[in-house]
């Protein structure tokens, strides 16, 4: 069964490609693995500022021959260059990295500032990161100008919570174009994700397999997410793995998915999960809903995030 090459209608009217290659971690196999991802067939390529993987990104991408209009490429803002003088040089020094003159997605990764200056990851005596003083809102107003000037043909944010999102919506002009979350079958945030599909924003889903990042401590002494045995079961109906079915369903929610790998097999197995699940297999796979968040840094960022959401843990 081949992929179905599914995409997705942006806010902006571009097209998104449902399932898009992430270069998170592992920051000296990227070159190699966007090389193989290009190679297999992935048109949409997902990095960020503090990845350390825009360099690598970029050499692959130019020595594919594949023309740059043919790719989608998403890079994010990190929090230490959240004030509106920042920004649109943080946003120029991706694109120097990336080998490019605009991307066709920028993200604002968490709504939170860091103190600014070259540090990514500022800290006092103790230890503690440093915040700045910056409000996320007008950090967007900032990227709202990189929009207008072409150099990001489209943004959004990542790890937003409604309510922050409202916020936007009610004090800024250019409605996000997606927002970038942590979604899968054991946080599947159905609510959540209608709402912002209500006002014009495209979810994309990053860990996608849930646990299966080692870097998780809370999905550590458990079994991984892509062994769940109704997955598992579900693929077998359809000659896929557990992995395939989880891509699929975020793919069956209209969300794009965001799977990450450095071995070619598995490269190739993901693109592959773009496939079409059966409503009774979409159905089954609600039953396996956890309201488990892996990712929630709150305590080390200084930021209380996701009050409100499916997962939160007060």
């Amino acid at each position: 069964m081949a992929t179905l090459n599914t995409k997705f209608k942006l806010n902006t009217g571009a097209d998104i490609p449902a399932v898009g290659f992430g270069t998170w971690q592992d920051k000296d196999a990227q070159e190699g693995a966007v090389t193989e991802a290009l190679k297999a067939g992935y048109t949409h390529i997902d990095t960020a500022r503090i990845y350390g993987t825009e360099p690598a990104v970029g050499a692959a991408i130019n020595k594919s021959g594949i023309p740059r209009s043919q790719i989608f490429i998403t890079t994010k803002l990190w929090n230490n260059a959240h004030h509106p003088d920042d920004v649109e040089p943080a946003l120029d020094a991706s694109l120097s990295d990336l080998g490019t003159d605009y991307v066709d997605l920028y993200l604002m990764h968490w709504p939170v500032a860091f103190a600014r200056g070259e540090s990514a990851i500022p800290k006092d005596s103790n230890g503690k990161i440093i915040n700045g003083e910056t409000d996320y809102v007008d950090t967007w107003k900032a990227m709202e100008k990189a929009f207008k000037k072409g150099k990001a043909k489209a943004i959004g944010i990542s790890n937003f919570s409604r309510k922050e999102t409202e916020r936007l919506l009610k004090e800024t002009e250019v409605v996000p174009a997606a927002n970038q979350l942590e979604v899968h079958p054991y946080l599947q945030q159905l609510e959540a994700c209608e709402w912002f599909k209500s006002k014009g924003i495209h979810v994309q889903h990053y860990s996608p397999f849930g646990n299966q990042n080692e870097i998780y401590s809370k999905g550590q002494g458990m079994g991984k997410l892509i062994d769940d045995p109704t997955l598992v079961e579900i693929g077998k109906k359809y000659g896929k793995n557990g992995a395939q079915v989880a891509l699929a369903w975020g793919i069956a929610q209209g969300h794009s998915v965001l799977p990450k790998s450095k071995t070619t097999s598995r490269i190739k197995d993901n693109l592959d999960g773009d496939f079409r699940l059966e409503k009774a297999d979409l159905d089954r796979i609600r039953s396996v809903d956890k309201q488990l968040r892996f990712n929630d840094p709150s305590a080390n960022f200084g930021f209380n995030f996701y009050i409100g959401e499916d997962g939160k843990v007060e």
